[in-house]
């Protein structure tokens, strides 16, 4: 049962839930995900922490960057139903689809060298 409520835990915040759904559309760094939602650094990288520790979000470093992603589910039955149905879940959420819009246009190199 612990898996089970530690994942419901960490999509139990509206942040955490816009970065999932961000996520099924790209691969996104912690500048990007800030960017688009408009809160501070250290904010972002809790959420992909709780997002991580729980199976939902893997990292994986490329030079200067580390680049986050959905896992594939494979640690968690919980994570697998949970991904799963979050594909169709929210479509049609307001904030969720601006956030969306956004991502074909954030550039993280653009953003990171101001």
């Amino acid at each position: 049962m612990k898996d089970f409520v530690n994942v419901m835990k960490a999509l139990s915040d509206p942040n955490r839930v816009r970065i999932v759904k961000m996520l099924q559309h790209k691969t996104l760094c912690v500048c990007e995900i800030q960017a688009i939602l408009q809160i501070a650094q250290p904010s972002v990288s809790k959420h992909l922490k709780i997002l991580e520790n729980t199976g939902l979000v893997e990292s994986k470093k490329d030079g200067l960057w580390v680049n986050y992603n959905l896992t594939d589910g494979r640690a968690s039955p919980y994570v697998a139903s949970i991904l799963g149905n979050l594909r169709h879940w929210l479509e049609d959420d307001p904030g969720l689809t601006e956030n969306i819009k956004k991502l074909p246009v954030v550039r993280r190199e653009e953003i990171c060298k101001k």
